[in-house]
């Protein structure tokens, strides 16, 4: 008799652990637009259905107009907006904890994590750049080529580069890096202002059901991007350089819109050239807007910079063919008037 118990219970353990291990993830509970997936790395994607099941090991990726609400086993939900691509790389769930690592490829989506009473989480949600570490909470995730942003909604999450320094992510903050460098400091989100404007856009497309159109989701990178020269700015000028050198860099790349670039390359020369003494870093950020962005309208100014930084560092020879360049360029530029002042002194 207990032979045949033995047997039953040592039947019913493995049932038991065969359905934890083999176990779907979750299922795509809802989608719209261009959804597909795949089973592992280096194959074509299949087009997902609604209600569709995924394991460990799967990908999901969503098109220019396509968005995907994904429920885990867990009761966890992770809503991909248009353009964003996941991998399910773990997820283990027991009674007493779950472990979890998405890696979201590129892209933007809202993590709304569970956490029951006694049970350990550790999720991680990570970016090629970033890593977001979650024990409980809601936040969104934008990662726009080496650039990551997240907005804390709920809870708390720590945010770190390819470092373990991390840096805390609350709600209502914005936490930011790029290159895998350490994080910035948290931001309170205020109203009334673009960070605000572009926290409420990333909820609109990360909502329960998708936006009627998806340009907002377009803006976001350079909404964000705009605020951050502003932001570095002011950095800059309470003197926190490197620290404004940095959120410039985030601008970079998060757009690529000229005009931002163009704004966010001057900025960092004019920290590099007012605030730091570094001439040769700043010349070097004024001649990329001459070589990068030749039709921006940051170049007449950076051409002109680029004449006085050179006569500054002993160039005369050169100073003078970049001033006589404006000269040539802008013959009624805001700058002649210094220009022909630096040309005639040049000639004396």
């Amino acid at each position: 008799m207990k032979k045949i118990f033995l047997i039953i219970l040592v039947n019913v353990c493995f049932f038991m652990f065969v359905s934890t291990v083999y176990a779907a993830a979750g299922k795509i509970a809802k989608l719209s637009g261009e959804v597909s997936w795949r089973d592992k790395a280096n194959v074509p994607y299949k087009k997902a259905k609604e209600g569709m099941d995924f394991e460990t090991g799967y990908w999901i990726k969503t098109g220019k107009d396509g968005w995907a609400k994904l429920s885990l086993s867990d009761g966890s939900t992770f809503t991909l907006a248009n353009n964003t691509e996941l991998e399910i790389d773990k997820f283990l769930v027991s009674t007493d904890k779950k472990e979890g690592v998405f890696k979201l490829t590129q892209g933007k989506l809202r993590a709304t994590v569970t956490r029951l009473a006694g049970q350990q989480t550790n999720f991680k949600v990570k970016s090629p750049t970033a890593v977001a570490g979650i024990k409980g909470t809601e936040f969104m995730m934008m990662t726009q080529g080496y650039a990551n942003v997240l907005f804390g909604n709920e809870g708390t999450a720590e945010i770190s580069g390819n470092t373990e320094l991390s840096k805390p992510l609350s709600s209502d903050t914005m936490v930011q890096n790029t290159r895998g460098i350490n994080p910035t400091d948290p931001v309170k989100v205020e109203q009334d202002t673009p960070l605000y404007t572009a926290k409420k856009d990333f909820e609109e497309i990360t909502a329960a059901k998708p936006p009627k159109e998806w340009e907002i989701s377009g803006d976001l990178p350079h909404i964000i991007a705009r605020w951050n020269i502003n932001y570095a700015h002011y950095l800059a000028d309470a003197g926190k350089y490197e620290e404004a050198l940095y959120i410039f860099q985030i601008a970079l790349d998060l757009t690529d819109k000229l005009e931002i670039r163009g704004d966010a390359r001057l900025e960092r020369g004019a920290v590099y050239s007012r605030f730091l003494r570094n001439q040769e870093a700043a010349l070097a950020e004024y001649l990329l807007i001459l070589e990068e962005y030749p039709i921006s309208p940051q170049r007449e100014t950076a051409l002109y910079l680029t004449g006085i930084l050179l006569d500054e560092m002993g160039f005369a020879k050169r100073a003078k063919e970049r001033l006589l360049q404006y000269k040539s360029e802008f013959p009624n530029g805001k700058h002649i008037g210094n220009v022909e002042t630096y040309l005639q002194r040049i000639k004396d």
